[in-house]
Order: structure tokens, then sequence, then C-alpha cells
């Protein structure tokens, strides 16, 4: 079952749009070109991007327009960016950002 929106009156169409491969937490998923790393990952299924800091917690989507950095990532530089905001690319490696574990303090 894809969660894609197939066709959209502003945004075209997914025919149109090149797939690309992309990596999460070391599994390939399949984006395509256009999408936020949010919507590749939501539109594969996954909905944990990130756990709280404190509590361990699984993030991820949430307002979805850059407001509230719950759907950080890290990327192969690392650096973290907002999954949100940020384009997904051609073989680009995404890792969640480690929550707190005991002991950290």
């Amino acid at each position: 079952m894809t969660m894609r929106v197939e066709h959209h009156p502003v945004l075209g169409s997914l025919k149109d749009k090149q797939p690309i491969t992309f990596y999460f937490n070391g599994v390939a998923y399949e984006g395509y070109e256009g999408d936020s790393i949010a919507s590749a990952l939501l539109a594969s299924g996954v909905r944990t991007l990130r756990h709280h800091e404190m509590s361990g917690t699984g993030r991820g989507i949430y307002c979805n327009i850059g407001h509230c950095f719950e759907c950080r990532v890290q990327l192969e530089n690392s650096k973290v960016v907002r999954s949100c905001l940020t384009p997904v690319k051609e073989g680009m490696v995404i890792q969640s950002i480690p929550g707190y574990k005991e002991g950290d303090e």
C-alpha cells in the first residue's frame, strides 16, 4: 500500500517525477525528485524520525512547515537538518538523532 498522492492539481503527476534511492538508518528507501526527506519517509511508512533527548520517546513529523524542529535528522556529513524542509537526494544517507540513554547525565 502506498501512502503517496499519485496526482495533485498543483504539484503534478507522480509519473512525471524521477525515482531516487536514499538511506535512512541503514535501510534503502525510494523517493521522488521534489520530495522532502520527511515526505519521502512518510510515504514509505516511516513515522519515527528521532527520539526525544530526555524521555527517549519517538518523534516524527509534527508541523511539517519547519517551525517545531521535531523532525530533525542527521545527514552523512553530521549536519542536523529539519527533514520537512530538506530535499531528499539520490544516494543521501540519513540517520536518526540518538535520544537520551540512562547514564548520559
